[in-house]
C-alpha cells in the first residue's frame, strides 16, 4: 500500500499557482523528476516555473498559434525572450483534443469523440484535461520520453492549480495513459 497526500484547493485559478509550484517543487526533489510540463497561455506561468524549478528541465506548453484569432500567438515578445533566457523549452502545437473536433463542432454544431473524452476528464476539473493534453503533445513532439515520469502543470484559465506526476504517452496511445499521483486539484 502507498499512502500520499493530496492538496485540494478552495477554489480553482491562478491564485493557486505559487502554492502549486512549490508542492511540484518538493515532489519533484522527493522522486527525482527532472522534468517539468507547464501549461502556460501567456508566459506568465511559465516564467513561475522556470524561477522554481532551476535546474530541471521546463517545457511550457502553449496554445497554438490563433487559438483566440487568426495569426495571434498569445505570449508577448518580452516573455518568449525572458522564458528563452532560462533555458526552458516552449511547445506551440495544436490542442491534442481538439484539432479537427473543434472545426466538426464550429461547422456542423456537433460532438466528436475527443469533446466527449475532455469532458469526461473535466469532471476532475479543467486543469486535469489540461495535464493529461499537455503530457501527450510533447511526448508526440519528442520533448518528453514515454519511460520516464514528469510532473504535469495544468489550471483553469489562466494559472495553475492542478498538478499530477505521470508517465507521458503519445496521443495513439491515449488509453494507455496513467496518472500515477495526483499532486493538488481545485476541491469541487
Amino acid at each position: 500500500m502507498i499512502e500520499g497526500k493530496i492538496v485540494y484547493f478552495e477554489k480553482e485559478g491562478a491564485a493557486n499557482t505559487d502554492e502549486v509550484l512549490r508542492i511540484c517543487k518538493a515532489t519533484a526533489d522527493e522522486l527525482g523528476i527532472n522534468t517539468i510540463l507547464v501549461a502556460s497561455t501567456e508566459g506568465t506561468t511559465a516564467l513561475k516555473a522556470a524561477a522554481v524549478f532551476g535546474g530541471k528541465r521546463v517545457v511550457a506548453v502553449t496554445h497554438h498559434v490563433g487559438f483566440r484569432e487568426p495569426d495571434v500567438f498569445e505570449w508577448s515578445e518580452e516573455n518568449i525572450k525572458r522564458f528563452d533566457e532560462t533555458g526552458g523549452v516552449r511547445l506551440t502545437t495544436s490542442h491534442a483534443f481538439y484539432g479537427l473536433s473543434r472545426a466538426v463542432k464550429q461547422k456542423w454544431n456537433t460532438y466528436a469523440f475527443e469533446e466527449m473524452v475532455t469532458n469526461t476528464l473535466r469532471l476532475f476539473g479543467e486543469g486535469m484535461k489540461v495535464v493529461c493534453e499537455i503530457a501527450m503533445m510533447a511526448a508526440d513532439a519528442g520533448l518528453v520520453r514515454t519511460d520516464e515520469e514528469v510532473i504535469c502543470i495544468g489550471g483553469t484559465g489562466r494559472g495553475a492549480d492542478t498538478a499530477v506526476v505521470l508517465r507521458p504517452v503519445n496521443l495513439r496511445d491515449f488509453f494507455d495513459l496513467k496518472i500515477r499521483e495526483i499532486l493538488c486539484k481545485p476541491h469541487f
